[in-house]
């Protein structure tokens, strides 16, 4: 029986390959470098955070999470994501995002969406809510694997009465922490390869028949 379906966000629940990115594109820039030295090991996600921020201060200095709030309100739920949902809750299926994202967004995606676990990555910020440079790392963008047997733990769930959604490779971890793992869109074949299914086209009501096979 299925009791727990946990989610990545961006490129899976949210229309955007990336929240950062987003932020990022508001401003018309972008983090290739701090990329490519995070994914080849060279900085860890605190440092990678901080990149960020730094480039976000250099066109809005005192930036705060009120502003990245709207910023990333122009971000659209993945289609069928709602009606997703609506059956999930329906059968009485717990729900979690893990996403490396940044939780303002996740946290409207949530409430939007009614998922009970919300967990993500944010800001330490001053009492204005002014973001401090410093970031809050809860899903380590290489570590989503820890986090979900946190959550199986927490609310007693075991790996065979786990699913998870997700669209890259960091997305991997989960799948094995899962009895089905969709590979919702996937970004290249390895992606597909680790997963029990995967879902090519942009409609989130397709990974049902994966969930609840007849």
């Amino acid at each position: 029986m299925l009791r727990l379906v946990a989610f990545d966000m961006d490129g899976t629940l949210v229309d955007v390959d990336s929240s950062w990115g987003a932020v990022h594109r508001h401003f018309g820039d972008e983090n290739a470098e701090a990329l490519d030295l995070f994914v080849n090991d060279r900085i860890d996600d605190e440092e990678f955070v901080r990149r960020d921020i730094r480039k976000w201060w250099t066109h809005r200095p005192g930036l705060t999470v009120q502003d990245l709030g709207a910023i990333l309100d122009a971000v659209p739920l993945m289609p069928g994501a709602r009606a997703l949902f609506d059956e999930l809750h329906r059968r009485r299926v717990g729900t979690a995002i893990i996403s490396g994202g940044i939780d303002v967004l996740a946290k409207r995606i949530g409430r939007e969406l009614g998922i009970e676990y919300v967990l993500a990555n944010g800001f330490r910020v001053d009492a204005s809510g002014r973001l401090t440079g410093e970031g809050i790392i809860r899903v380590p963008i290489k570590g989503k694997e820890r986090v979900l047997e946190q959550v199986q733990r927490q609310l007693g769930v075991s790996v065979e009465e786990t699913a998870s959604v997700g669209n890259s490779d960091i997305d991997v971890g989960l799948f094995r922490r899962s009895r089905i793992g969709v590979a919702f869109q996937p970004a290249d074949e390895h992606v597909r390869s680790q997963a029990t299914a995967s879902v090519t086209e942009r409609d989130m009501t397709l990974i049902l028949p994966h969930l609840f096979p007849e």
